[in-house]
């Protein structure tokens, strides 16, 4: 039977492994925001699982992400990338650089 604590949910055993220990804060995290006994035995059994490599992280999150709920300003974030050409950002830093040589006089 695997560790757990008072609450039911499972102990990480190995907390020097990067990749096991921000898994196992995204198994808290959807543990926690669920009420279902169900659902809380099936988040508890694939951390067992992937505690002793019965399966790869790409399945453990497939898994949990039912349970998660990512707030949509993480994701929003890349949209607001904007980018232009190199000519284009070659002409504004010439014009900038222009501007500033003129106003010294």
């Amino acid at each position: 039977m695997e560790e757990t604590d008072p609450e039911g949910r499972v102990v990480l055993k190995d907390s020097s492994n990067f990749q096991l220990k921000a898994a196992y804060l995204a198994y808290l995290e959807a543990y926690d925001k669920t009420t279902d006994q169900e659902a809380k035995r099936y988040l508890n059994q694939i951390m067992i699982d992937l505690q002793y490599n019965r399966i790869n992280y790409e399945t453990f999150y497939r898994n949990i992400n039912k349970f998660r709920q990512i707030d949509s300003a993480q994701c929003q974030s890349k949209s607001d990338i904007r980018s232009s050409s190199k000519s284009e950002w070659r002409a504004k830093m010439e014009r900038m650089e222009r501007e500033k040589r003129h106003r010294r006089k």
